[in-house]
């Protein structure tokens, strides 16, 4: 299950009787490798090889600290570094991954069907925040019913904290949450318990402190084009070519190296590139080739509603995947919280839209976007839903708010309950964001440690990037938003977990299991278009569904208020339609209700009548 054939091109590693050294220099003149610490000794020229400079050094080995000189400045980290165990300034260490003793070496990854994903925070998962404390997390994920774990970005940063997206290092896990083996201990936790892992990576740019990539080459950043938040990688200009290696090798290496079962691509609207063949197309072919016969799962964050980002190369398309669905969310919180600035201006949240999204993976497909100032979207009906990853919370949906608050703290816990089900009984691939399903009393902040003054102007910068948000606007105005320099601003959002014993967290969390294992039975990842209808009627949006070899389910769900499904006029003695139904979940049982107030179904009729007294969700079968 490992894969095979695997040998690095950049960084450092082991060949015997040394190390072997190569960096991309292309412009330089003179390129020399300085040893610290116990093998220090006089910096050592490389050889020159096509813009690549390359040396074998005898007598050292794992655990070795170094860096680059180039053409007499610096010296500079590897900007292949497995290691920064000083931060992103200091020397680079030699890691030998072979080294690692695996406890399993055959895992399951789940297939697409069978995915379901929670993502999660290294560093305010927990107490410690570290990959080992995680690791003692994951028996309770695998009780939870998710099938995948996806953690934000790793990649070495500057600073104590950060969500991962101002990494420096790509190829270098962050030193605050442990060792490359301790990392290494997570993923093989994980496969122990059945669950895969997948790495949230960012190639759209390098974080705006601690880089020193473009010491070694102008070539490696564009010269004509930025992302929000930095110079973008030159993925198709002149020495594009080796930029789009040392990317590909990075993707390579978190597979390899670390076992990891795939990759989520972020903010993929901002990876320009008029190449012949994108980028994303070729990493994720050549690094399904050389995993093989692993299967590596391959998801997209990106705005734009393009189907072609899941269809196969031979269609046009970059062959990934899934790809994160924003507007389910979009449409929800508008309906449920009533949010209107920014993004949301373009949502509706009315029951018909609502229905439309989930039955369609995304509401948006071509229509005029006010935000986005034109068309936005395609049809998504020329693949499954399975493809579109679709959320209540994700961390950009809590962390850009003004104060990190998550939806369940702005509903009442009976809507929460019924869209929760919604969201874990969608024809689409669930996500959840951690704590999520325990009603986690943490928020999740935006949070960063860089030095002054770049930290107060990464503050006010995301003021302006936020600014169309009234919320965050009025927030900012009023003194209101927690300062991401400070460290009561990470400390806040870790989560609490002994809350998840207490009322009323431990009843969701009941609820979360039992839905999770109904969409395990039930099948309802396997769903083609042709087995279910989502429909928005009188106050209830209703998803009717026959999933492949199991019998008819029907999920009832009323967002607010009191009010009826009734049944449909129609003859009950119509071919196909068999009377009967009965329960197999309900928001408002019991074990999951404080205070329940449970609907009243009547299932003697070709559909059965709901009537809510509040909102719940009903999720009944044939009898």
């Amino acid at each position: 299950m490992s894969g095979v054939g695997w040998q690095p091109t950049l960084g450092a590693w082991l060949e015997a009787g040394g190390v072997r050294f190569r960096v991309w220099a292309p412009e330089r003149e003179h390129v020399d490798l300085v040893l610290d610490g116990p093998d220090r000794r006089d910096p050592i020229p490389l050889e020159p090889a096509d813009g690549y400079w390359t040396v074998l050094v005898p007598g050292v080995g794992a655990g070795a600290l170094y860096r680059y000189r180039l053409d007499g400045t610096g010296p500079f980290p590897d900007p292949a570094s497995r290691s920064q165990p000083g931060g992103v300034h200091g020397p680079s260490r030699v890691v030998n991954p072979g080294a690692f003793q695996w406890g399993v070496e055959e895992w399951p990854v789940p297939t697409l069907e069978e995915l379901v994903l929670y993502e999660l925070h290294v560093g305010t998962f927990t107490p410690p925040g570290t990959f080992a404390a995680a690791a003692e997390r994951l028996e309770d994920l695998r009780e939870l019913g998710v099938t995948a774990v996806e953690l934000m970005p790793l990649a070495e940063f500057p600073g104590q904290r950060n969500w991962g997206y101002d990494g420096v290092d790509l190829f270098a896990p962050a030193r605050v949450y442990g060792t490359p083996d301790d990392l290494r201990r997570l993923v093989d936790r994980a496969h122990a318990l059945g669950l895969a892992m997948i790495l949230d990576v960012v190639y759209n740019h390098v974080g705006p402190a601690g880089s020193y990539l473009d010491r070694f080459s102008s070539r490696y950043f564009s010269s004509s084009r930025r992302t929000p938040w930095g110079p973008a990688f030159n993925l198709d200009g002149e020495g594009s070519g080796p930029v789009r290696e040392l990317l590909i090798e990075n993707a390579r290496h978190w597979i390899h190296e670390y076992r990891f079962d795939g990759l989520r691509f972020d903010a993929c609207r901002t990876l320009v590139d008029h190449s012949p063949r994108h980028l994303l197309a070729e990493m994720q072919a050549r690094v399904r080739e050389s995993a093989a016969p692993r299967a590596v799962l391959m998801i997209a964050e990106d705005s734009r509603n393009l189907v072609e980002v899941v269809q196969p190369e031979a269609e046009g398309g970059w062959g990934l995947d899934a790809v994160w669905a924003d507007d389910l969310h979009h449409q929800l919180r508008v309906s449920l919280a009533g949010d209107r600035g920014g993004y949301y201006r373009d949502f509706s949240g009315s029951l018909e839209d609502t229905a439309r999204t989930l039955g369609d993976g995304w509401f948006f497909q071509g229509q005029v976007s006010e935000h986005f100032g034109g068309p936005r979207g395609t049809d998504p009906w020329p693949v499954a839903p399975r493809h579109f990853v679709v959320y209540l919370q994700n961390h950009d949906q809590i962390g850009n708010r003004a104060v990190g608050e998550r939806l369940h703290h702005q509903v009442d816990a009976a809507a929460w309950r019924a869209v929760s089900v919604l969201l874990l009984l969608a024809p689409e691939t669930p996500l959840l964001f951690m704590g999520q399903e325990w009603g986690a009393s943490s928020p999740f902040l935006f949070f960063t440690d860089h030095d002054e003054p770049l930290g107060r102007q990464v503050g006010e910068g995301r003021k302006r990037e936020l600014r169309d948000f009234a919320a965050y606007r009025e927030a900012a105005i009023g003194g209101h938003v927690p300062d991401p320099q400070a460290e009561t601003t990470f400390t806040r959002s870790r989560l609490g977990w002994p809350e998840r014993g207490r009322e009323p967290h431990a009843s969701l969390l009941r609820l979360y299991r039992a839905a999770l294992a109904l969409r395990r039975e039930r099948g309802l990842g396997r769903l083609e278009r042709r087995d279910y209808r989502v429909t928005g009627e009188g106050g209830e949006l209703v998803l009717e569904a026959k999933p492949p070899g199991s019998d008819p389910i029907l999920v009832v769900v009323r967002l607010g208020g009191a009010g009826v499904l009734e049944p449909e006029d129609e003859d009950a003695t119509s071919p196909g339609r068999a009377r009967g139904w009965r329960v197999l979940l309900s928001t408002e049982q019991a074990e999951f209700a404080g205070d329940p107030r449970p609907p009243r179904v009547g299932v003697e009729s070709p559909r059965p009548r709901v009537d809510f007294h509040r909102a719940g969700a009903v999720v009944l079968t044939r009898a």
